[in-house]
């Protein structure tokens, strides 16, 4: 019986998509409780620990507030608190995602200006200086920090001092959808105004949580200014947050999984946890290389430290390639996405993740492009194994 068929399949899958990501045993055993009453003091000690908690992986001192949704909820969040219909917006299209947040911009009424990119490069620092020189009435800059759709990741710091050269007073609003807990990201060092993110990706939790950090100018923009909203208030939430609790029923067992994933980045130490993920995304890419195909991004101080997406050669399919990979070694790879679909293929390497996991999902890999017939040499798992060992790069093999 082929794999195809089969009723059951051996071993783990490998889930190698950039999110969501692998729940380690840890954090599901966590989940794996009753119920709480939300309005009982052992539940205000939850949420004052997890919001506590939150503040030290943003890197900040100000308030985070979390909501019961996914990130789009909290794309939405960001907006609606500090911005009204018609103002003008700056944002970068540097992928998928990218041009997901400059659409609900426009279904919210903001006036957006769009820079078009090639979904290879991150935000130029420089052209946010440049444009922010030329208009003085836009209101917020909105970027994606890790573009999950292309492995680029831009330069958040180097932005924000953009903005000071230009004197501007724009709020500087960032997705970090799937950077927080896996690349290093100062909200408050950095001159964050409002920080988007959620809760499967560096922070190891199934979906099903929206993050929104806030300077306090954000706040004081909020208090006298945005769009109708509810649900998505920060002072609603604000109020409550100050004792641990919430305005409305929150997502329970997933504070429950937050409190033990934020204890495991503790005990790990973040500078380990972001170095690591540099060492993984290094040795990736060093597979890549060895195998003779193409990294999407073209800028190496860029290159995402959580993902890696790899060009396919012309005339092979991308999605073609994920199916031989799926069926034939149980692991999901990432789609191409948008004007990338069946062009790249995504390989994730984020949250719980260590040496042995990345060889075997690069071995998955380099055996899938065998045998799928793309045109490739061997000795990328050789190579990237070499630089996880420490060991000097290994020669370049003959082609399959």
């Amino acid at each position: 019986m082929s794999r195809k068929n089969a009723a059951y399949k051996s071993g783990r899958h490998f889930l190698q998509i950039p999110g969501p990501t692998n729940v380690p045993d840890r954090i599901l055993r966590a989940m794996d409780m009753p119920t709480m009453d939300h309005r009982s003091p052992a539940f205000g000690e939850l949420g004052r620990t997890v919001l506590t908690g939150c503040q030290a992986v943003f890197q900040t001192s100000g308030p985070v507030v979390i909501f019961p949704s996914s990130g789009t909820g909290a794309w939405e969040a960001a907006i609606v608190n500090t911005l009204s219909p018609g103002d003008s917006v700056l944002m970068y299209e540097t992928g998928q995602f990218a041009a997901l947040w400059h659409a609900m911009a426009k279904r919210l009424r903001l006036n957006v200006t769009l820079v078009p990119g090639d979904w290879r490069h991150g935000v130029d620092p420089a052209d946010v200086e440049r444009r922010l020189k030329a208009d003085r009435d836009i209101k917020a800059v909105m970027v994606v920090h890790n573009e999950t759709s292309t492995g680029v990741t831009s330069r958040i710091a180097e932005i924000r001092a953009a903005i000071d050269r230009a004197d501007h007073p724009a709020l500087l609003m960032v997705d970090v959808i799937s950077s927080l807990g896996s690349v290093d990201y100062q909200h408050e060092a950095w001159g964050v105004d409002v920080t988007v993110a959620c809760s499967q990706k560096g922070l190891m939790l199934p979906p099903g949580l929206g993050f929104n950090a806030m300077s306090p100018k954000a706040l004081a923009v909020a208090k006298t200014g945005g769009m109708p909203r509810s649900y998505w208030d920060w002072q609603e939430m604000l109020t409550p947050n100050a004792n641990g609790f919430f305005p409305y029923t929150p997502a329970t067992n997933l504070l429950y999984g937050l409190r033990e994933a934020l204890a495991m980045l503790q005990e790990e130490g973040l500078a380990n946890v972001f170095a690591r993920h540099s060492r993984h995304a290094a040795a990736t890419r060093a597979a890549v290389r060895a195998w003779g195909l193409e990294i999407l991004c073209q800028e190496p101080s860029e290159y995402s430290p959580i993902l890696t997406a790899v060009m396919m050669p012309d005339g092979h399919d991308a999605d073609a390639f994920r199916e031989v990979i799926s069926e034939t070694y149980d692991m999901s790879l990432g789609a191409g996405l948008g004007r990338l679909k069946g062009r790249v293929f995504r390989i994730g390497h984020l949250g719980d993740f260590n040496d042995l996991m990345l060889a075997g999902t690069l071995a998955g890999v380099e055996m899938g492009l065998h045998v799928g017939g793309v045109p490739h040499r061997r000795g990328g798992v050789a190579a990237a194994l070499d630089l996880l060992a420490g060991r000097s790069p290994a020669p370049s093999q003959s082609a399959t």
